[in-house]
């Protein structure tokens, strides 16, 4: 939507040129100069010359004339008033803004003289003149002496003074637009406000009540027509926002696709992910919570993550997309061996392999969705690792709420030890956070994109709708705020509550 105090104006300036009240003198210069020419011809013996009376007042004597004298003075009559017509018409053929004017009253019998003296002014000729108010242009503020003028804005513009704010040219169209007091052309004006879909790159239309109706996503802001949440736009499995019709999108052997930016640090083989959860169990040991069980950790397709869930009897998910899971049972699950090569704008060649888990202690194996970003990897292990320490510190029958919201405390400050460092109080968070950047530190440090990649996790767990995962969080937030984790996972263990 355009700003407030924006008009769009028909016909809204006031064309004029500084000869408004040429056609009015003129009439009296011509009856003028006619009674002049009368009087010249019609003069007797007597000497008696007309004399100037006023403006245009002329009191002359002249003897009584016979019927033949008057036909010859209607004649001339007649004659003059065909000359005075030729003359005027001949004026009007003058390029516009260039008429001849004398300013004052005083100038008229001047005009006469120079009429008779052709060699004082050239025909047609524009005499430069001031009017009366000294009209300045509001565009170079240099005053309006003759021509044409554009009456805007409480202001006065030469033609080509009057210009777009945005595009620097002059303003010719009958309509235009305003803001403030600055003009634009009409196009110009809805190119700078009128919002354009950031997919199909289009102006957004405008709904049935006439107003443009469009969608905006809470974290990224990107704005879209409401008609590619229903025409099979692609949108990314990781960071939510739909793609571009100028930037194709990467699409996963399993059929999710993976925008540019997240597909610069996903993560795409079980060996690739190592260092990283090495990374995260090192940072649960900065926090005196050490996991002294191997823990088997395997990164999957959805399809394998969905098997896994159904033989999983115990344990929460995150409906409708599982990237997480840690298991209890013992199962046979297909992991991925070697990382895909890309094929154009897939990803293909993908080697699993089958992989018995057999149950040495109350948690079997972690399991991961591949082909997701590194932070986003990195805060599904933690979430999963929290899931992992519970069971095998003696944490059993809590409700969904405690369990899931102490987890997803854990994916959170590890994600905010990535992305601002040094943002918590105790010391071990940030030893152990120095410990789990190493995986990125040896391809350099994070990059922009990735740290906003990494806020928008930190937002997407903090803005969770979902009563376990979302009012969950926001619980064991507070209560680890106000009492710290230690005291929060004691009160846990003692009530199976969170202290308020």
């Amino acid at each position: 939507m355009g700003p407030s105090g924006v008009n769009h104006l028909s016909h809204p300036c006031i064309h004029g040129d500084f000869v408004s009240s040429y056609a009015e003198r003129k009439s009296r210069f011509m009856k003028w100069l006619g009674k002049l020419f009368k009087g010249g011809s019609n003069r007797v013996g007597g000497g008696r010359h007309p004399q100037l009376i006023g403006e245009e007042n002329m009191v002359w004597g002249a003897p009584a004339r016979s019927l033949g004298d008057r036909g010859r003075a209607q004649k001339e009559k007649e004659e003059l008033d065909h000359a005075i017509a030729i003359s005027m018409a001949e004026d009007l053929k003058r390029p516009n803004g260039y008429r001849w004017r004398a300013d004052t009253d005083e100038d008229l019998p001047r005009g006469v003289q120079d009429s008779l003296n052709p060699s004082a002014y050239p025909p047609y000729t524009p005499r430069q003149f001031y009017p009366s108010g000294h009209r300045v242009c509001g565009g170079c503020n240099q005053e309006i002496v003759y021509g044409n003028y554009l009456g805007c804005l409480d202001s006065f513009f030469h033609p080509d003074c009057f210009r777009c704010l945005s595009c620097g040219y002059a303003i010719t169209e009958r309509e235009f637009s305003l803001s403030g007091r600055d003009p634009y052309h009409k196009s110009c004006f809805k190119e700078l406000t009128h919002p354009k879909c950031e997919v199909c790159h289009q102006f957004i239309p405008t709904n049935a009540a006439g107003l443009i109706e469009y969608r905006c996503h809470p974290f990224w802001s990107q704005k879209y027509c409401p008609s590619h949440e229903h025409d099979n736009t692609a949108r990314c499995c990781s960071c939510e926002r739909l793609e571009s019709w100028n930037a194709r999108y990467y699409i996963l052997e399993d059929g999710r696709s993976l925008c540019l930016e997240c597909m610069e640090s996903a993560i795409m083989d079980t060996g690739d992910c190592q260092p990283l959860y090495h990374a995260i169990r090192d940072y649960y040991e900065g926090l005196y919570m050490r996991l002294d069980q191997q823990i088997s950790m395997l990164l999957v397709e959805r399809q394998a993550l969905n098997e896994a869930i159904v033989g999983e009897k115990n344990g929460f998910h995150h409906l409708p997309e599982t990237r997480g899971l840690c298991l209890s049972e013992e199962q046979t699950v297909t992991s991925i061996l070697r990382r895909p090569r890309i094929g154009g704008h897939r990803l293909v060649g993908m080697r699993t392999q089958p992989q018995k888990l057999t149950r040495r202690c109350e948690v079997t194996a972690i399991l991961v969705l591949y082909g997701l970003p590194r932070l986003l990897t990195g805060a599904i292990l933690a979430h999963e690792l929290m899931h992992g320490w519970l069971r095998l510190k003696g944490y059993r029958n809590l409700n969904i709420e405690v369990e899931e919201g102490i987890c997803q405390v854990l994916s959170y400050m590890w994600l905010e030890s990535e992305v601002m460092p040094g943002s918590k109080s105790m010391p071990s968070t940030s030893a152990a956070s120095s410990s789990s950047s190493s995986s990125s530190s040896k391809k350099g440090a994070k990059s922009d994109v990735e740290n906003k990649l990494g806020e928008f996790f930190m937002y997407q767990i903090a803005h969770d709708a979902s009563p376990a995962y979302g009012g969950g969080f926001r619980a064991a937030n507070a209560a680890v705020n106000k009492y710290g984790l230690a005291r929060t996972l004691d009160h846990i263990r003692l009530t199976g509550n969170f202290p308020l």
